[in-house]
């Protein structure tokens, strides 16, 4: 599978809570922050629930 890097564009203040727990479940934190990710189904869902939230790019 590709790896992914992900990268938090917009704050999560006044979103849903669940929104919220899928950024942190992703492994970030604030506004900035990055992670790198193996690219599964799960981690692909969790990326298109925030994609108006986060930046991503395949390595």
């Amino acid at each position: 599978m590709a790896q992914i890097h992900i990268k938090l564009v917009k704050s999560v203040i006044d979103r849903p809570e669940r929104q919220k727990r899928t950024v942190k479940a992703l492994g970030l934190g604030k506004m900035g922050s990055t992670s790198e990710k193996e690219l599964n189904p799960q981690i692909a869902g969790m990326v298109a629930a925030v994609q108006h939230l986060v930046e991503v790019t395949e390595l």
